[in-house]
């Protein structure tokens, strides 16, 4: 028996490769018996490896974005997009991977362009009319891997077509706030958990 109070890491083993990498982590627990725990993550072995060998507070990596738009009329910018892990389309606030050495701004602005066709809203020198994110990013599913999402809240106006890859199906719709307490008690669609705890929030107080 050990004195740890939380499971040792001992190493990690890719068990595949591709869009997202599968591990297989082991660890020695408390009480001195091996445990394996299946995870995955889009780092490379040597990455993410040095990552889990790193204990103790880190500076924030953000991986991604979902951006929570709206318009100057007050509605939100929601997309449609046929997801293949649930073979259906599913409902969302436009998300994607952040490119390197690009800024959460930066990032957020290339995806909106690419999935809506919308863009950050913008003053006459070119400055956002209203961006804000997060301190620090959140994580998708602890349980299952280590991507970090940075939450961007932000005005936004159409500026063009989208221009969506050949492997994606997404359909663009505004939802307005008048309207977020119907839609989510009629919607049957998957719907994103960061879409579902905003709109929520927004529609009725659930602290009231």
């Amino acid at each position: 028996m050990t004195d740890n109070k939380f499971p040792k890491f001992l190493d990690v083993e890719q068990v595949s490769s591709g869009w997202i990498n599968k591990y297989i982590l082991k660890f020695r627990l408390p009480d001195g018996r091996d445990y394996q725990y299946e995870a995955v993550s889009r780092k490379p072995l040597d990455v993410y490896k040095a990552e889990l060998e790193t204990q103790g507070p880190v500076d924030p990596q953000v991986d991604a974005v979902c951006i929570v738009g709206y318009t100057a009329e007050g509605s939100f910018l929601l997309i449609k997009e046929f997801r293949f892990p649930m073979n259906r389309e599913c409902i969302a606030f436009p998300a994607g991977l952040r490119d390197a050495g690009e800024s959460v701004e930066e990032c957020a602005s290339r995806e909106l362009r690419e999935e809506t066709g919308y863009d950050l809203a913008r003053n006459a020198d070119g400055t956002p009319v209203h961006i804000h994110s997060f301190v620090q990013p959140g994580f998708s599913s602890l349980g299952m891997g280590d991507e970090s999402i940075a939450m961007v809240f932000a005005q936004v106006e159409k500026v063009g077509e989208p221009r969506s890859e050949s492997t994606e199906f997404i359909e663009v719709f505004e939802l307005p706030r008048a309207d977020i307490a119907r839609f989510l008690q009629e919607n049957r669609a998957p719907l994103s958990i960061r879409a579902q705890l905003v709109l929520e929030m927004v529609a009725c107080d659930p602290f009231a």
